[in-house]
């Protein structure tokens, strides 16, 4: 007999990002001003990512478009793989990721791409510790998630390799 489950998560929705901690709207801002240093001349969308390491580091990252689009690389993977090559073996506390567009408001916060929730994800598995993950367009209201592990259920990890 099948057994069905139910996977959910909880997130916690902020108005606007006064509604944050001092320490969030810090990390926030740093994603925003990321975010505003983008290379993003084909799609006109503009994403920057602040990542929060264990010794207080922000290590930010921006999308990088390329004419031949595969070669391009998301603002969060730049930001956790900078973080990496830096600090390594620091953990990350938390990344905070900001969006915007030329040709329209982005009001709602963004969710990281598929490749950017794994990459993230090997950071978490490998670190045995959540990682906070904060989301904001360029205007309105944030999301809170509590782990990167609620984006993306069900994962790949090192331990299907052994």
């Amino acid at each position: 007999m099948p057994i069905q489950k139910n996977i959910s998560f909880n997130i916690t929705i902020y108005n606007a990002i006064e509604e944050l901690s001092d320490n969030d709207k810090m990390l926030m801002s740093a994603a925003v001003q990321a975010r505003k240093k983008a290379y993003a001349p084909y799609s006109d969308f503009f994403v920057g990512a602040a990542v929060l390491l264990e010794n207080g580091e922000i290590v930010e990252g921006n999308n990088q478009e390329n004419a031949s689009y595969p070669s391009g690389l998301c603002a969060e993977r730049v930001a956790v793989f900078y973080a990496g090559a830096k600090y390594p073996g620091m953990g990350i506390k938390a990344i905070a990721i900001s969006a915007s567009s030329l040709n329209h408001v982005v009001s709602e916060p963004v969710a990281p791409c598929g490749n950017c929730r794994q990459s993230i994800s090997e950071y978490e598995f490998r670190q045995k510790k959540p990682i906070r993950i904060l989301l904001m367009g360029e205007t309105g209201s944030v999301i809170e998630c509590k782990s990167l592990g609620d984006l993306l259920p069900l994962g790949f990890n090192s331990s299907y390799l052994k």
